[in-house]
């Protein structure tokens, strides 16, 4: 993916640089960002709240951190059916879809 979107920003002239890391060890100094944006990312972070704790650090503490993520449902039965069904997504797609992202927000000190 770090290619196509290298060659995409090169085909359309964009002046960006594009780096690939892992959001549990982000190679920036504190206070880094104004913002960060993260989509469709948490569900197949290994340790989530770690890497809700990086972008913590690396954002500044009047930052923003804008998030569009797939949680866990909470309407039941749905809720339980997708647990039920998230290690056979997770062997396929290798992304949970049952995270309890909000919770992990929280307990990341957000």
């Amino acid at each position: 993916m770090l290619e196509k979107a290298i060659a995409r920003a090169n085909k359309l002239g964009l002046n960006i640089t594009l780096k690939l890391m892992d959001v549990q060890q982000l190679g920036f100094p504190e206070n880094s960002f104004d913002v960060v944006i993260t989509a469709c990312v948490f569900c197949s972070v290994p340790d989530p709240i770690k890497g809700l704790n990086e972008i913590k650090r690396v954002l500044r503490k009047d930052g923003e951190l804008i998030m569009l993520e797939h949680v866990r449902s909470n309407i039941e039965p749905l809720g339980t059916f997708m647990d039920i069904i998230n290690p056979l997504v997770v062997r396929i797609y290798g992304a949970n879809i049952n995270r309890n992202t909000i919770d992990n927000i929280k307990k990341a000190g957000f």
